[in-house]
This record gives C-alpha cells, structure tokens and sequence, in this order.
C-alpha cells in the first residue's frame, strides 16, 4: 500500500495484559490480593482469560511471515545483546508476551529498545514501594505518591514511546508494539502509520474496569470470551 510516493509505515499494536511471570518481585504479592479480593475461583476464571489471550496472539502471529518486522515492548529499555537477554529471561520466567516475542526474533524480526530506563525505573519504584509497603499510614502515602506521578510519568513514557517508533520505523516497514491497553500511544503516533490494532484496547480496558467493579459477572464474562476470541 502505497499513499503519494511513500510506502505506508505499519505497526501491529497489542494492547497487552500482563501476566504474573512479567510482575517480577511484586508477582506474588499482586496474585496474593487478586485472590483476596476476588475470591480462588474468579481470580483462577480471570488468569485462564488472559493465558486465551496471549493464546490468541501467538496463534495470530503463526500465520504471518515476520522477517524484518521492527519488534517494541512495554517497559523494554535495551535492545542487541541485553535485550536479548532480557527476552530470554522472561521466558524463563514463564512470560507468554516474551515467549511470542522470542519466536518472532528467530523467524526474522528485530528487536527495538523501545523506552527510556529512568522513567520506567521511577515508575517501577513507587509501584515496588506501594507493592512491598505494610503500615497502614505509609501504604496510603505511597498510593497517594504514587497517583500523583503517575499519570505524568505515563505521558512521559508514551511520548518517549512514539518518539522512538517514529524514529526506528522506515518507510515501508512492518512494526509490532506490545504494550499496556492504558497508554495512550496511537494518537502520538505520526499519521503515515497505519495501525493494526489486533484486539480493541477499549474493550481491553473496560475488561479492567469491569475485573475490579465486580458488579456486572455477564458482562465480565462477555468481554473475558472477547479476549480469548481468535484474532482475524
């Protein structure tokens, strides 16, 4: 597809949901209250959707020839050998978003460093700090930190984000970007990109909303059926 002289730039956009092996230290401590909150049975119907809907992905991209495709991932800050080796580690770890993206390495596709390390370390920090924190008063103080920055740390990153995707992506390239239903990416991407938006990020955000709501079970379920649906 070509718009005027200039062969469209493509970028597959995952809006992902992480699983507990890409929590790293605070992965036990988020499943611990994910079944506190929910109860063993929904917790358990919750992480059977999101293993369908990595599922999905990977059965998505087993039909695609990816040679040459320009790979980004959420919270990657390192490409070449150290990113290698942080894919390799997150296999390891049982991570199904590292796993894809180790197979789409070996068939071609190349890895990006796709954030930049100290603002996704500032934001790793408060969300450790809050995670690890037992005091009742300074849990408070670390949620009410750690929402204070938030939202301008995202911004930061997403922008730091589409920066590098615009800078990395040729003409006529294919991109894949993993990354959080949360950001807000696409519309700081540049208009001679075309997404390619796998799974409806609204859809994987109000899946979210509704988790935590826990008020309306049909419609969790209904969006839940959505995330595990095969991708066409």
């Amino acid at each position: 597809m070509e718009k005027g002289l200039f062969k469209v730039r493509k970028l597959i956009y995952i809006p992902i949901i992480h699983v507990s092996a890409d929590l790293g230290d605070i992965a036990s401590e988020v499943d611990k209250k994910g079944r506190t909150l929910f109860g063993e049975k929904d917790w358990k119907r919750h992480k059977e959707a999101i293993l369908g809907f990595w599922d999905s992905v990977a059965h998505y991209f087993g039909s695609l020839g990816v040679k040459g495709f320009k790979i980004y991932q959420d919270g990657l800050v390192a490409d070449e050998e150290i990113g290698q080796k942080i894919v390799s580690e997150g296999v390891k770890k049982g991570s199904k978003n590292y796993e894809i993206i180790s197979k789409l390495l070996s068939q071609g596709a190349q890895l990006v460093r796709t954030e930049e390390f100290s603002l996704v370390k500032r934001e790793y920090d408060y969300i450790i700090k809050l995670a690890k924190t037992r005091k009742y008063f300074k849990k408070i103080i670390a949620a009410l930190n750690y929402k204070f920055h938030k939202k301008k740390l995202l911004r930061e990153r997403d922008e730091f984000i589409a920066q590098t995707i615009d800078k990395t992506l040729g003409e006529g390239e294919t991109g894949v970007l993993f990354l959080g239903a949360h950001h807000e990416i696409i519309s700081r991407l540049p208009e001679d990109i075309e997404i390619i938006e796998v799974k409806e990020r609204e859809k994987i955000k109000e899946y979210q909303k509704s988790l935590l709501s826990k008020k309306n079970k049909e419609k969790l379920n209904q969006l839940a059926d959505y995330l595990i649906s095969p991708i066409e």
